[in-house]
């Protein structure tokens, strides 16, 4: 993946969306193998009523190895950083299937229809943040306190299950915030970009690593929050 070039914003922009949407990719697979493999009693407790312990290994520690891998983008190598990501998209399709267990016991249909609305949001979004010229960075301080909010909530709803009334509610604030966070970081890469245009490759591709991830993780949440409020009763 080093010999990748991103000497122009087209290789730069191909880059990156080939990394998101590989990662998306390897999320369905993850999934879709711990589903139909018989891992998902793995995630359940023996009474069926809650997470079991490697669940919340697996859901915490994928937060925890996400930060630290953007924290240490600049760090790696490319190529190091891709298998990383793909990694973190591997756990996520893990922590998925109770959720997508649900969906396909409830009702199949809404998978597809979130993943839909999700990719349809997610291009209206990058392609918005990607053309305007209208300065986004007043968002930046708005939006990380709304994802932190809702971090707090979705660790509190383990343990003390919401109303009907205010999940819902947050499932909109949820979509809302990372159909934001898309537009954006879209526009935040290509201001990188630009900047660093003098730059070698390695730094670019390095960025390209780090927005993929950013927009991975705002489409698996929209897809998340989306599929949730399909099949809230």
């Amino acid at each position: 993946m080093t010999g990748v070039q991103t000497n122009t914003m087209d290789g730069y922009l191909k880059r990156i969306f080939a990394l998101m949407f590989g990662a998306v990719g390897v999320t369905a697979v993850a999934a879709y193998l711990t589903i139909w493999g018989g891992g998902l009693r793995f995630l359940i407790n023996g009474a069926g009523t809650g997470f079991s312990a490697l669940y919340y290994v697996l859901l915490f520690g994928g937060l925890a190895f996400s930060i630290w891998a953007q924290v240490r983008a600049f760090s790696l190598k490319p190529a190091t950083a891709a298998v990383m990501l793909m990694i973190y998209a591997a756990i996520i399709g893990i922590t998925l299937t109770p959720l997508l267990a649900v969906s396909l016991a409830v009702n199949p249909a809404s998978i597809l229809y979130a993943f839909i609305l999700s990719a349809l949001m997610f291009a209206c979004m990058a392609m918005f943040g990607y053309k305007t010229v209208k300065n986004l960075s007043f968002l930046g301080i708005f939006l990380m306190m709304g994802m932190i909010g809702l971090i707090l909530v979705g660790i509190a709803s383990m343990f003390w299950p919401l109303g009907s009334t205010f999940a819902t509610i947050v499932c909109f604030i949820g979509v809302l915030v990372f159909a934001l966070f898309t537009a954006y970081d879209m526009q935040n890469l290509k201001i990188a970009y630009n900047t660093m245009s003098g730059g070698d490759d390695t730094s670019k591709n390095q960025l390209a690593v780090l927005g993929a991830l950013h927009l991975y993780i705002s489409f698996i949440a929209m897809f998340q929050y989306l599929l949730s409020l399909f099949n809230r009763e």
